[in-house]
């Protein structure tokens, strides 16, 4: 079996894609494994794979998409009334209101606004992928910033923080509720705790293709471990993993750790967005238009402190529309380090999920997604 060819199926008008998704093929390593999903208006309109040992089943880690997951459950909860994004983030969490954050509000703490990136004696594995015991700590802690001053990606702990809210808000943990509200209910391949007996289906992720030129890049940009950007990343802390390996660890993906540790193939990332926007499959939509244009909204945009690039963020996502210039505005949701992307594009009724099994150099969204959306986008669908 000839492992760079391209398999599955495209709806009429979308045979664009495909080309270009063998175009990506063609320029990548040998052992190249990647799977591409998009839906318009609730019908999948691309369903590909490519690489060794991959079918469109299979599982690969989501890394940060799984904020997406866990921040669609907040969503539907701010829907309902059950949570509001001007309250105080301490009226849920009465032991969040010491060493200066007791006025910050909902809204910014998921804009990643509350100076809380990392623990000052950093995790373990163990303890990082416990949402429960890094919220603890984190809660007591001191923010690296004036809440609400600036922005930075809270990179490993964003969803700890928002999933303690919710739990203090329903009784019940993120993961409890997205498994409900969005894997059962629609059907979404995507897990925030993977069953054992799934295990099968799951491909462990690879390191990026190092070479001498990419280390010395990296070695020239490298930050400090007691640097911000060091403590979001918990690389003061003496046990710390590289983050390609995180979901390597079977207590990240049985814990379903809401920051990093889902689970998912591009079609649970496609449809999960699709059902977030559209009907699916006969199904009402998870999100109503007023909530959409909320989560779609940029709270956050500038210099993020702790990447020290341009970032733009809603509530709890990307502000994906701000990052590729084909989508509309307000489009929404979340990368992940492996080089995943996906979102959902409520202007135009696209979703879209991306994954791939080695890491892209460098760790963040593949850079072939440019690519693979203009494609998408350039399409003609037959109707």
């Amino acid at each position: 079996m000839d492992d760079n060819v391209v398999r599955g199926v495209v709806a009429d008008g979308f045979e664009s894609v495909r080309e270009e998704f063998a175009a990506v093929v063609a320029g990548e390593d040998g052992d190249y494994a990647a799977q591409l999903v998009a839906y318009r208006h609730g019908e999948r309109v691309v369903d590909l794979w490519t690489g060794p040992g991959i079918t469109g089943d299979s599982l690969f880690g989501a890394y940060s998409a799984s904020k997406g997951a866990t921040h669609l459950v907040v969503a539907s909860l701010v829907q309902e009334g059950v949570l509001d994004l001007e309250q105080k983030v301490s009226h849920y969490w009465p032991q969040f209101a010491v060493k200066g954050k007791g006025d910050l509000v909902l809204r910014e703490l998921l804009a990643h606004r509350a100076g809380l990136v990392g623990a000052e004696a950093g995790f373990t594995v163990e303890e990082l992928a416990d949402d429960q015991h890094v919220a603890e700590r984190l809660g007591a802690q001191r923010p690296y910033w004036r809440p609400g001053a600036a922005f930075g990606y809270h990179a490993l702990v964003m969803g700890a923080l928002s999933g303690e809210v919710v739990r203090r808000a329903t009784g019940r943990s993120v993961q409890e509720l997205f498994a409900e509200r969005i894997r059962e209910a629609y059907g979404v391949d995507f897990h925030l705790g993977l069953p054992q007996e799934q295990e099968s289906r799951f491909l462990s992720a690879q390191p990026m293709a190092a070479t001498p030129e990419r280390l010395a890049l990296l070695a020239a940009s490298a930050s400090g471990p007691n640097s911000l950007s060091g403590i979001a990343f918990n690389r003061h802390h003496p046990q710390n993993p590289q983050v390609w390996q995180l979901p390597n660890f079977q207590i990240v993906r049985t814990l379903g750790t809401a920051s990093f540790g889902g689970v998912a193939s591009a079609r649970g990332l496609a449809r999960m967005y699709a059902a977030a926007i559209g009907p699916v499959d006969g199904t009402a939509p998870l999100l109503e238009p007023e909530t959409l244009a909320t989560v779609g909204q940029i709270q956050s945009i500038g210099r993020d402190v702790v990447l020290g690039e341009q970032k733009a963020f809603t509530i709890g996502f990307h502000a994906t529309c701000a990052y590729y210039p084909q989508l509309g505005q307000g489009a929404f949701g979340h990368s992940g380090a492996g080089g995943q992307q996906a979102f959902a594009d409520p202007r135009n009724g696209i979703a879209y999920g991306y994954t791939r099994r080695r890491t892209p150099f460098p760790a963040a969204a593949g850079p072939e997604n440019d690519r693979l959306i203009r494609a998408l986008y350039e399409a003609r669908p037959a109707r």
